[in-house]
């Protein structure tokens, strides 16, 4: 069984930068897609960007500005966020599945409790 832990959220300016982390406590997200989502209030959770052996993938709305990336040897998967905005103030989940990345939520087998970003106007 796969845990996942999410830390570095915050709060920070608009403009501003954060960077998120997931470390897994077993297994080797190597073998894994690892995906972050994001819960605003009263929103669904929706794809943010995922990683695996054959790429990434980024929703629209954070392309250019985040930025997905793994440090197999450490077991963590990494969301660096740079240029933020009001509208990227969410609760951000960390997940993982097997094989292939997918923007579908119910996909990922594996989820972490989330850390909350706020991003202030």
């Amino acid at each position: 069984q796969v845990q996942l832990v999410e830390s570095g959220g915050g709060l920070v300016q608009a403009g501003g930068s954060l960077r998120l982390s997931c470390a897994a406590s077993e297994g080797n997200i190597g073998s894994y897609a690892m995906g972050w989502f994001r819960q605003a209030p009263g929103k669904g959770r929706n794809f943010v960007a995922a990683i695996s052996r054959s790429g990434t993938r980024y929703a629209d709305s954070v392309k250019g500005r985040f930025t997905i990336s793994r440090d197999n040897a450490k077991n963590t998967v990494y969301l660096q966020m740079n240029s933020l905005k009001p509208e990227d103030t969410a609760v951000y989940y960390c997940a993982g599945r097997v094989l292939s990345i997918s923007v579908y939520e119910s996909m990922y087998e594996y989820w972490g409790q989330g850390t909350q970003v706020t991003v202030s106007s």
